[in-house]
C-alpha cells in the first residue's frame, strides 16, 4: 500500500503527463492553427492545412479535459484558488477553444471567399490565444500568484487581470507560442505534401530558434528571479493543511532543485538540443520527433523548478499551495489512481491507433476531389 506522501508524488507526475500529452497532441492542432493562413496561399493549400488535423484535433482535447479533471479532484484547493486568480484568462482560452470547433464547421458553410477568409482568421485566433495565455499563465506561477486564505480557509485573489501580463510572464508567453508553433509547423512539414509543407518546414526551423532563444532568455531570468523555497513545517504524509508551512524568499530559488541534484540540468539540455534539431535536421519525420522531445522537455523543466509547488502566493508565501497541502484524501488519490491505471494505457493505445490509421501525407488532388464532391474543410 502506498504512502499519502507517495501518491501525491505520483499524481504530481501523471499532472505532467497530462499537461506534456495535451502539449505533444493538440499542440500541434494550437500550433499549425496559429500560422496556417500564412503558409497557404489559395483555398485548396488552406483546406489541406486543415486536413491534416482535421481527424484528430477532438480526441486531443481529452488531454485538456483529462487535466482539469485531475486538478479538480487530486487538488481541490488548487482548482479553486486557480480558477478565482486565472477567471478570465480561462474564460479567454475558453472561448478561443469553442471558436475552434465552429470554424471548422462553418467555414465551408459559404461558398464566399470574405466568409472563408474571415473564419481563416478566426481558426488562427484559436490556434494563438491559447498558445499565448497557457504560457504567461505559466510564467506567473514563477512570479506568485496574488492570493491568500481568510480565517474559514475561503481562497481571496488580490489581483487584476492585467497585472498577469508581467514582462516575465511575457517572455513565457512567447516560449510557449513559438514552441507551438514549432511543433505545429514541424507536424505540417512532415504531413502535407508540396510547397505548403515546404513552407511549413521553414517555418518550424525559425521557430525553433526563437523558441530556443527565448527558453535560454527565460532561465537566465529565472536565475535571479524571486523565488519559492520551504524552510519549515511541510509534512508529505501529513493532513492537507495550506497554513502549516514556513516558506522563505529567496533570489534564484526557484533553480534549486537542479543546483540540488545536477542530473535534472538534462532535462532544459534536452529541450535546447531537440530546438537545435528542428532548425537543423532536412529529415522530416525526424525533426518532429525532436518537436515533441523539446516540448514534452520544456514543461517538465518548468515543473521540476517549481517542484513541490503548484500555486506559489505572492501576498503571503507561507500560503502557497504544494503538492502535499492541497490535496484530496489519501482514498481519492487511490481510487482515482486505480482509474487512472485502466483508463489512460486506453487513451494511449487509441491515440497511437488513430495515429496510425491516418498516417500518410495530405495531397492536394486528394483535397481537390473533396472539393469537387463538396466535401472536406
Amino acid at each position: 500500500m502506498l504512502d499519502y506522501g507517495t501518491l501525491r508524488e505520483i499524481w504530481w507526475l501523471l499532472l505532467g503527463v497530462l499537461l506534456i500529452g495535451f502539449a505533444l497532441t493538440d499542440g500541434y492542432d494550437l500550433g499549425l492553427g496559429a500560422i496556417y493562413r500564412f503558409i497557404t496561399r489559395d483555398d485548396i493549400e488552406r483546406r489541406m492545412a486543415l486536413e491534416a488535423i482535421e481527424p484528430h484535433w477532438e480526441g486531443h482535447q481529452v488531454w485538456f479535459i483529462l487535466g482539469g479533471g485531475a486538478v479538480f479532484a487530486a487538488w481541490p484547493t488548487l482548482y479553486a484558488t486557480s480558477f478565482s486568480g486565472f477567471y478570465f484568462a480561462m474564460l479567454l482560452v475558453l472561448l478561443a477553444l469553442i471558436l475552434r470547433p465552429v470554424g471548422f464547421n462553418f467555414r465551408n458553410k459559404v461558398q464566399n471567399p470574405a466568409w472563408r477568409n474571415a473564419w481563416d482568421w478566426a481558426l488562427t485566433v484559436s490556434g494563438v490565444v491559447p498558445s499565448l495565455v497557457f504560457g504567461v499563465a505559466f510564467g506567473n506561477l514563477f512570479l506568485g500568484v496574488p492570493f491568500h486564505f481568510s480565517d474559514t480557509l475561503r481562497p481571496v485573489y488580490d489581483g487584476s487581470f492585467f497585472a498577469l501580463f508581467h514582462p516575465f510572464a511575457l517572455l513565457a508567453g512567447v516560449v510557449s507560442l513559438a514552441m507551438l508553433v514549432m511543433h505545429g509547423a514541424s507536424f505540417a512539414a512532415m504531413k502535407i505534401e508540396g510547397v505548403v509543407g515546404d513552407r511549413a518546414h521553414a517555418v518550424a526551423r525559425a521557430a525553433a530558434l526563437v523558441t530556443l532563444a527565448a527558453f535560454v532568455a527565460a532561465g537566465l531570468w529565472l536565475s535571479v528571479l524571486p523565488g519559492h523555497v520551504i524552510t519549515g513545517g511541510a509534512d508529505p504524509n501529513g493532513p492537507a493543511n495550506p497554513l502549516g508551512k514556513q516558506v522563505a524568499v529567496v533570489a534564484g530559488a526557484w533553480l534549486g532543485n537542479q543546483k540540488a541534484h545536477p542530473l535534472l540540468w538534462l532535462v532544459p539540455a534536452l529541450a535546447a538540443a531537440g530546438m537545435l534539431a528542428v532548425a537543423l535536421l532536412r529529415q522530416r519525420v525526424a525533426a518532429f520527433v525532436a518537436s515533441c522531445l523539446a516540448v514534452a522537455a520544456v514543461i517538465l523543466t518548468a515543473g521540476i523548478a517549481l517542484f513541490p509547488f503548484l500555486l506559489p502566493s505572492s501576498t503571503d508565501p507561507n500560503q502557497g499551495l504544494t503538492i502535499w497541502d492541497a490535496s484530496s484524501s489519501a482514498r481519492t488519490l487511490g481510487i482515482m489512481l486505480f482509474a487512472a491505471a485502466v483508463f489512460l494505457p486506453l487513451i494511449l493505445a487509441y491515440s497511437t491507433w488513430a495515429f496510425r490509421i491516418m498516417r500518410g501525407q495530405v495531397t492536394r488532388a486528394h483535397v481537390e476531389e473533396q472539393a469537387r464532391n463538396g466535401g472536406g474543410y
